[in-house]
């Protein structure tokens, strides 16, 4: 059964799961005071209809004629996460019927976390932004968690009210607004959310029913019961959740946060049942509906077809991050230490996972297995995201780690890796503000937890570093990440930005020759050069990218059964501020390219490089 308040004909039904109380009331608060009987069925569900209640009515449950409780399934807290749920309309003037969805190989992602993406910190304040993030290319913008969180700070994973969405964001009606004038831009909507815990602070769930299980931990506290006596219920809760984002929000995917933390021994995993019902909602709504996982265990069986197979249809793909960075910054620390070189990064170009079985140093133990019947389009690919800034001691971007040079090359590599590319929101220009971790918790005991935990962590990750972090409840820590906006058509920002446009509309431009999918990849390494080659090619269409990681300018030379081939880019052109030599307009057979330090520089063959008009970016 569907819970949670919702109008009908006959007034507002109030559903809820609570198998074990033995009474279960529903006490209305606002603007009348009264309390209602509930009846409850043969599986735990208690319902009532109660003919008055309008729109906004605060009401809360009352259980054993004790203590009163929000509603766990409730849509809006507008008094926080403590205080009475609120009734919600389900009238919204959609006008988005003309949008069609997106297939999977077209998603170009761009992370938005929305306290931080404005100085007003909400769904509104991104509207005015919609047409630049088209114009550069961005075809999706996936959303950090809106479900309700303590006070306005948080990232999100901290949410208790998975159904409710966040009120200082601007609540349903903004979220709507905000994927409304989303798909009538052409851009599809991802939204992050959290099925392996909820937050500590106002997480009365267990109050209601068995929807947590000692049987397994996870690093917030007891794991979500999944596979445990009465799971079914609880499954059925998390279901109604994704099926309320995809009907009600008209959402299009769904960044489903570290399913490693998903702990699920059945038959028929919890996982497994969300991908299959999201294809039955999929046929029911009309439009693609896709399941993103985040994780970082290298299993192919995650995104492999049924049987056999959980049947998702992407997930992240942290070892080209973890090879890409560990290149480019030198750092070895926590899981960079399994990443060696410009070796690694070719294998992570090659099939995305680079412990792929592989003995894992920072795990003391084997790690993932080879990705197996993975297509290109089914692995997401990053440079930067929330987790990777955000989770360092200072929350600290590429752009205070690298030059200009190796920022450019970061980009390069992301935007032909051949995989779909997901962008941390400023990294197209160089965002100077960090990312740090902040949380706005009302409990100072919670607080001070949080405090003494970040510095343990960061203690062992950055050597002693624990002492020198941002407070994370400070509000001068949250400020601190807000997105410099003005930036982005300034200086060497600008230029960024420029290099950023031009590479996702080349990839596009690409992409119509040279599939992601039935294409021929090839890449090489030279370990002791810094040099990596990459070759994609269908039929006569190929495209030929070489990069130089080292910091000394390198020379490669040419196969001589290469045929000649056109660049179609150059980090290295003035127009990028580049400080070295370009690459010759066009690449001979048995030719000696030299590639400037840190630099990348790409050739086609077959493929029309003319450039796209304004009018299709």
């Amino acid at each position: 059964m569907n819970q949670g308040a919702f109008l009908t004909l006959d007034g507002c039904r109030f559903c809820i799961w609570a198998p074990y109380r033995s009474r279960c009331e529903l006490s209305l608060v606002d603007p009348i005071q009264r309390i209602y009987p509930m009846e409850k069925d043969g599986t735990g569900y208690w319902t009532v209809t109660v003919p008055e209640a309008k729109p906004d009515w605060l009401y809360q449950y009352r259980l054993d004629g004790d203590r009163e409780f929000p509603d766990p399934a409730s849509r809006c807290q507008p008094r926080g996460v403590h205080g009475p749920s609120a009734i919600t309309g389900d009238h919204f003037p959609w006008t988005d019927r003309s949008w069609t969805g997106l297939a999977l190989p077209d998603y170009v992602l761009y992370e938005i976390h929305v306290g931080t993406y404005t100085p007003e910190g909400s769904f509104a304040a991104i509207l005015p932004r919609l047409p630049e993030l088209r114009k550069l290319g961005i075809r999706a913008i996936e959303i950090m968690p809106v479900a309700q969180f303590p006070g306005r700070r948080n990232w999100g994973y901290d949410g208790v009210y998975p159904f409710a969405v966040q009120t200082s964001y601007g609540g349903i009606a903004g979220l709507k607004t905000l994927v409304n004038a989303c798909h009538e831009a052409g851009v599809a909507v991802v939204l992050d959310v959290v099925y392996n815990h909820l937050g500590p602070e106002g997480n009365y769930l267990s109050q209601f029913g068995p929807y947590f299980t000692d049987n397994y931990r996870t690093p917030w506290g007891p794991a979500v019961n999944f596979d445990d006596a009465d799971s079914d219920e609880v499954r059925g809760y998390f279901l109604q959740n994704a099926h309320t984002w995809f009907a009600e929000f008209h959402i299009d995917a769904l960044r489903l946060d570290a399913i490693h933390a998903i702990h699920d021994e059945s038959a028929f995993p919890f996982l497994e049942e969300l991908a299959l019902r999201t294809r039955e909602w999929e046929r029911e709504i009309d439009r693609p509906l896709l399941l993103f996982a985040e994780t970082d265990r290298n299993d192919p069986r995650l995104v492999r077809p049924r049987p056999g197979g959980n049947g998702l249809p992407a997930q992240w793909c942290d070892d080209f991050h973890h090879a890409l960075h560990g290149l480019l910054t030198g750092e070895r620390q926590a899981y960079y230490v399994d990443f060696r070189g410009v070796t690694d990064l070719a294998k992570a170009f090659s099939q995305g996972y680079v412990l792929d079985g592989r003995y894992s140093a920072y795990r003391r133990r084997r790690h993932g297995a080879p990705p197996d019947g993975i297509g290109r389009h089914q692995l997401v690919a990053f440079a930067q995201n929330h987790d990777q800034v955000g989770n360092r001691a200072h929350g600290d971007r590429l752009s205070s780690i690298l030059d200009f040079s190796s920022r450019k090359l970061a980009a390069a590599c992301l935007l032909f890796s051949g995989f779909l590319p997901l962008l941390f929101m400023g990294e197209e220009y160089g965002e100077p503000h960090p990312f740090p971790y902040f949380v706005d918790h009302e409990d100072p005991e919670l607080l001070e937890a949080v405090r003494k935990g970040r510095k343990r962590e960061f203690a062992a990750f950055h050597d002693g570093a624990g002492d020198d972090i941002p407070d994370p409840a400070a509000e001068a820590t949250y400020f601190s990440a807000v997105l410099q906006w003005e930036l982005r058509h300034a200086g060497s920002h600008g230029v960024l930005w420029e290099l950023h446009r031009e590479l996702l509309a080349l990839r596009e431009l690409v992409l119509r020759h040279v599939p992601l999918e039935g294409s021929e990849n090839f890449c090489e390494a030279d370990e002791k050069t810094g040099l990596l080659r990459l070759r994609r090619k269908s039929g006569e269409a190929r495209v030929e990218s070489f990069f130089n990681f080292s910091p000394q300018p390198r020379s490669i030379r040419v196969d001589p059964d290469l045929p000649i081939v056109e660049k179609i880019f150059d980090t290295e052109e003035v127009r990028w501020m580049g400080e070295g030599v370009p690459g010759p307009n066009r690449l001979e057979p048995a030719s000696l390219l030299s590639l400037a330090a840190r630099s990348a520089v790409f050739y086609a063959r077959g493929i029309d490089s003319a450039r796209y008009p304004e009018s299709d970016r």
